[in-house]
């Protein structure tokens, strides 16, 4: 009997020690040998605290009290452990015994099962937070999990679809679940319906393998609609951005002098405000880029910047671009219309350049435009509300305008609401050395060069100049100066700027306005009066830089007119083609 029960001890997986009322060891089993890593023949008749240091059999038998499922080191390993008295029949001590286990297993399972918890919450955290929608299916095609964005796009919930078959979603098309269960490989871009709304959808699925084998499969949706109505939005987006001109901001305006700094401290406050902005300044001074700046710098920098050259359209259409006009209007109307540019700004900023050049008759509409805030397109009678606001520039003297009758009182006096000087370059020569080095940089880019610096004595000779046509003149003679250079050189010298200051003088020597080699021949009058005219046109704008406000004041003609014989005689044409040769 005695055999059989210490055969029945030591195949029991939990390993046993007990001891006698003198704490004298008389069992030690098989799986106490393996934890201990003792042999039972060894330790039998040994005092069990000599034996195991860690030991509170001697405390059982002492007290009298059990210990249950304690944990505690046992030099490699934890165990828990049970330890109780062996009492007689009448109660007494006669013994201890310690039953225990290893549970260092135990613990790295439960340790695994709490990881394996923590990546559930943190994966069902993040599907369900996607905007994404997603839909888990098993082995068989039976729904595991969906997450919120699933139910927002199909309007299907978890108890529709966990535990229903993959197909319980489809409302047109077939189930891309089913696909990949079916080949284990990955579906792209199907088009379906899905939920009682008939969604349109786009789906993408996956196989889900473990272990080589296939458990499931996951698909993502993404909703057709939304798509649709975002890339409309983002073309509306791309074709407002290519209508936007408005390049620059405040920052590209390059100087420190007192009057520049307060011209643009002044644009800024402009800029936060709807009132109408007035920019005064010679021409070249970079009233187009102040324009430009408060735009940018306002809250309508998002929307419509257009610009319109009053001086550049012709007097007969300048009204119907402004203001549009109707089916009819006039001979050539386009059918059903057109719209103006005012419209075409609404919620934005026009920018009227050369305002001083508009005739009377137009200026009487866009006082209305100023003070109601509506335009009536021409040939039209109903009043049209706009949301603009307007950015003014001139170089002419518009007190003189308005006290020669050239320019309406009221129309100055509401134009005139913020008006802001810009300096011209002859009042802040001292920005000219980092206009330059600006101007420098943007030619390097644009013609391939290296160059870093201009030297002291160039430098001298642009300080020394007067700069009729300002910033604008000096951006020009830069950027010729340049061109002039040899690739390796680095530094703008004053020989380079000496040769095109030789060669205008000299074509100024030799430019006459007699028509050479013609005069033995029978030319009309009109052709060589119009001869002479071009020739000393080209002389004029050649002698002012192209400045084209200048050439029209020397020349005793409006701006408009010096556009037209300009086109007429193609000398734009001519001098840009003259700077692409250059170049």
């Amino acid at each position: 009997m005695k055999k059989e029960i210490e055969i029945i001890l030591d195949s029991t997986h939990d390993a046993m020690i007990a001891v006698d009322k003198e704490g004298i060891i008389t069992l030690f089993n098989k799986a106490a040998e393996k934890l201990t890593k003792l042999k039972a023949r060894e330790v039998i008749g040994k005092y069990v605290a000599d034996v195991i240091e860690t030991t509170r059999l001697p405390y059982i038998l002492e007290t009298g009290n059990s210990e249950l499922n304690r944990r505690q080191p046992l030099r490699d390993i934890n165990i828990v452990t049970n330890r109780m008295p062996v009492r007689d029949e009448e109660g007494n001590i006669i013994g201890a015994v310690a039953v225990f286990r290893d549970i260092t297993e135990i613990l790295e399972l439960a340790e695994e099962i709490t990881n394996l918890k923590e990546m559930e919450s943190m994966f069902r955290a993040i599907i369900n937070s996607t905007q994404d929608a997603i839909s888990v299916v098993d082995e068989k095609g039976i729904g595991v999990i969906i997450n919120p964005a699933y139910t927002s796009i199909t309007g299907l919930s978890a108890r529709d679809v966990i535990g229903k078959y993959c197909t319980v979603d489809i409302a047109e098309g077939e189930s891309i679940h089913l696909k990949v269960l079916k080949t284990k490989k990955s579906v792209k871009g199907a088009r379906l319906r899905v939920g009682p709304k008939k969604k349109e959808v786009i789906a993408d699925a996956a196989p889900i393998i473990v272990n080589g084998k296939l458990k499931g499969s996951v698909a993502v949706i993404h909703d057709l609609t939304e798509i649709k109505r975002l890339t409309s939005e983002l073309d509306q987006a791309k074709q407002i951005i290519r209508k936007l001109e408005a390049k620059y901001t405040f920052d590209d305006i390059i100087g420190s002098h007192e009057k520049l700094v307060n011209a643009i401290e002044k644009a800024k406050i402009a800029a936060v405000t709807p009132a109408t902005v007035i920019l005064r300044g010679e021409s070249g001074t970079g009233k187009e880029l102040f324009a430009h700046a408060i735009h940018n710098a306002s809250n309508r920098k998002y929307a419509q910047f257009i610009r319109v050259n009053c001086a550049a359209i012709s007097e007969n259409i300048l009204e119907s671009e402004l203001f549009g006009y109707e089916e009819g209007a006039f001979t050539g109307a386009l059918k059903g219309g057109k719209i103006g540019l005012f419209e075409r700004a609404h919620g934005g900023t026009i920018f009227l350049d050369e305002i001083g050049e508009i005739k009377m008759s137009t200026q009487a509409k866009l006082l209305r435009v100023l003070q109601e805030r509506e335009i009536v397109r021409v040939g039209g009678t109903k009043p049209i509300h706009i949301d603009v606001r307007i950015i003014a520039a001139t170089n002419l003297d518009l007190e003189k305008a308005v006290k020669e009758g050239k320019f309406r009182e009221d129309l100055y006096y509401r134009l005139n609401v913020i008006p802001i000087r810009i300096p011209s370059l002859r009042e802040h020569k001292k920005d000219i050395y980092e206009l330059v080095l600006h101007f420098i940089k943007k030619f390097n880019q644009e013609y391939g060069r290296c160059v870093n610096d201009i030297s002291a004595e160039a430098l001298k000779i642009l300080m020394d100049y007067d700069w009729p046509g300002n910033v604008r003149e000096l951006e020009n003679f830069i950027g010729r100066a340049m061109i002039n250079m040899k690739f390796n050189e680095t530094v703008i010298k004053s020989y380079h700027l000496a040769k095109f200051i030789e060669k205008d003088e000299k074509e100024e020597r030799e430019k006459v306005y007699i028509i050479k080699d013609n005069t033995n021949k029978n030319l009309p009058l009109k052709q060589v009066i119009e001869k002479v005219e071009k020739e000393y046109i080209e002389q004029v704008l050649r002698k002012n830089d192209y400045n084209k406000t200048k050439a029209a004041k020397i020349l005793n003609i409006s701006i408009r007119n010096l556009y037209y014989k300009i086109k007429k005689y193609g000398i734009e044409d001519k001098y840009f083609a003259k700077k692409c040769i250059n170049n």
